[in-house]
């Protein structure tokens, strides 16, 4: 008597697939949880958020500095030839300094300005809200005090007592909106260092 086979299914694929073993998957997600229990049960002291600080401050002061330093040489240049030393040539340095101040604080004129575009502030300091510190300080430079400077130039180089009170009316504009942003930078920064008894002050904003 003749029998018929038993049926055995074709494969598909002539290679059996692999199987991820369930150890692997079972320690994948061990080791997800215990990265989120790290970030979550690891918060910064706050001697590691002083000493963060103490690093930012630093850090944009550094990069603020020769915008900084420019602005308060043209101003101190303007304030002098208005008090009378007023010859060619100290309206001629003053016009020089302000022009130059003017291009010491542009990002891409000024690698430390372009610099402060990247800089990312540590994690530890997030609930100071020293990010919008870092976007107040490049306004300040750029436009705020490149205007101020500009406007420095124009007072300088005004021919009639009219083109000199128009420039000047301007410029007092300006200073307004310049003085107003160090003041917002100001505050923050104070109220960060007072949270973290830290007596580092920040930049040095002319205005």
């Amino acid at each position: 008597m003749q029998t018929t086979p038993s049926y055995v299914p074709v494969r598909s694929n002539g290679w059996p697939k692999p199987r991820i073993p369930r150890w692997v998957y079972l320690a994948l997600a061990a080791l997800v949880v215990v990265a989120v229990l790290v970030a979550w049960v690891h918060k910064p002291s706050k001697a590691e958020q002083a000493t963060d600080l103490r690093g930012f401050l630093s850090y944009v002061t550094g990069d603020i500095e020769s915008c900084a330093g420019g602005v308060g040489e043209s101003l101190q240049a303007l304030h002098e030839v208005q008090a009378g030393q007023n010859s060619a040539s100290d309206v001629s340095d003053g016009i020089s300094v302000a022009q130059q101040g003017s291009e010491n604080c542009g990002p891409a004129t000024n690698m430390s300005i372009d610099d402060l575009e990247t800089y990312q502030v540590e994690q530890s300091l997030d609930s100071y809200k020293l990010a919008g510190v870092v976007t107040g300080l490049i306004s300040w430079a750029a436009p705020d005090a490149q205007r101020v400077q500009n406007d420095v130039v124009n007072v300088l180089s005004a021919r009639t007592g009219a083109e000199r009170g128009e420039a000047q009316a301007q410029l007092n504009a300006d200073l307004v909106i310049l003085n107003r942003q160090r003041s917002q930078i100001n505050s923050v920064i104070n109220a960060a260092r007072k949270a973290l008894g830290v007596t580092q002050a920040g930049p040095t904003l002319p205005g």
